[in-house]
């Protein structure tokens, strides 16, 4: 507990631009846990699900039985559902109705990224901002009498790292994470479209005559 309180009052020793640092800092980390949560929730396909789905004739049955495991918030559930239920129809038709369905997706997994890429440009900024308040201290208290006293000198150049250094660290947080569910949300969304592909080309051939099974249609290109 010391030490948490000691940590405390250094960080406050930073100045004004603490605050609002540290603000960013709690926006930055409530952002990636909720993020990590869904993306948890929402990107877990199971291995027999892509198998299946890779077999030459798969049975339409079970791939609704996978599909409905899922559970509606799965995105992958989500993605290969609306294919499913559209088999009927015409390709194009099913394409656009997946294509709607990625974006939609998309737009669920990218909601607050823009705040962490925010955050990644603002906390340096501010911890510069800091920087130039804290040596503007220490200057106007050299310039400001003939007999400096070394420990105001000192704490204007203190306030200045501070600063400096809880900027870069909140930035340094949030652009890892923000990197690390660009490239989930990537990897995703091409899994879906490989996926939706494969679906699409036993549409193709159920709607050619060269299968029993009902049709399930082709994905468009999944919106980036």
């Amino acid at each position: 507990m010391q030490d948490v309180l000691a940590a405390w009052h250094a960080i406050k020793f930073g100045g004004a631009m603490v605050y609002p640092l540290l603000a960013l800092g709690v926006l930055a980390i409530v952002i990636i846990v909720d993020r990590a949560v869904l993306y948890a929730r929402c990107l877990r396909l199971p291995v027999e699900l892509a198998n299946l789905v890779e077999t030459f004739g798969f049975s339409w049955v079970e791939l609704e039985e996978r599909l409905n495991e899922l559970g509606p918030r799965n995105a992958y559930g989500r993605f290969l559902q609306v294919i499913a239920d559209n088999r009927n129809k015409p390709a194009w038709w099913v394409e656009s109705r997946a294509g709607d369905e990625a974006g939609r997706i998309e737009k669920t997994l990218a909601r607050g990224l823009w705040v962490l890429e925010t955050v990644v440009t603002a906390a340096p900024l501010l911890g510069l901002l800091g920087t130039i308040t804290g040596m503007m201290q220490s200057f106007n208290v050299i310039g400001a009498s003939t007999l400096v006293a070394p420990t105001q000198v000192t704490a204007g150049v203190a306030q200045a790292l501070i600063a400096t250094a809880l900027g870069l660290l909140i930035a340094v947080l949030a652009l890892f994470a923000f990197n690390l569910f660009s490239r989930m949300q990537s990897q995703s969304l091409d899994t879906m479209e490989r996926l939706g592909s494969r679906l699409v080309d036993h549409i193709r051939l159920d709607q050619e005559g060269g299968s029993e099974s009902a049709p399930i249609p082709r994905p468009a290109a999944v919106a980036r």
